[in-house]
């Protein structure tokens, strides 16, 4: 049986919580506080996947701050790095038995946006889940 969108959410997050600092949530969050990370489903494949399963694609956005161009981009490469958002995400591929597995697969619309007259850095990373 397929777990719930909303269970696959809240392992993620559970999963982006390993990371030291890294404000963390289920869903995407009303107000800007970074840096923080949150999984954004992106869509669901229903025939692809074996009977009673789903094929799951999330974006996962990240923010952090700009107070400084230099401090913001070394913060996002810390998250960029193998050893950051990826691995958060991969070191338990069925996060927490919830699903069968996952993998991140790429980082990328690397980009400056604004909220609340303040520019901040973003990234967005993909990761699939079989459920």
């Amino acid at each position: 049986m397929a777990a719930a969108i909303s269970t696959v959410k809240a392992a993620i997050g559970t999963a982006l919580s390993s990371i030291s600092g890294l404000r963390t949530f289920s869903y995407q969050p009303d107000q800007v506080n970074p840096p923080m990370a949150w999984p954004i489903l992106d869509s669901v494949e229903y025939h692809d996947a074996m009977a009673g399963s789903m094929v799951q694609k999330y974006r996962i956005g990240v923010i952090v701050g700009r107070q400084t161009d230099r401090i913001a981009q070394r913060t996002m490469d810390t998250y960029l790095a193998p050893t950051g958002i990826p691995a958060a995400l991969e070191a338990d591929p069925t996060l927490g038995q919830t699903v069968q597995a996952s993998v991140c697969e790429s980082a990328t619309d690397i980009s400056n946006i604004d909220a609340g007259d303040t520019t901040y850095l973003y990234v967005e990373f993909r990761f699939t889940v079989y459920s």
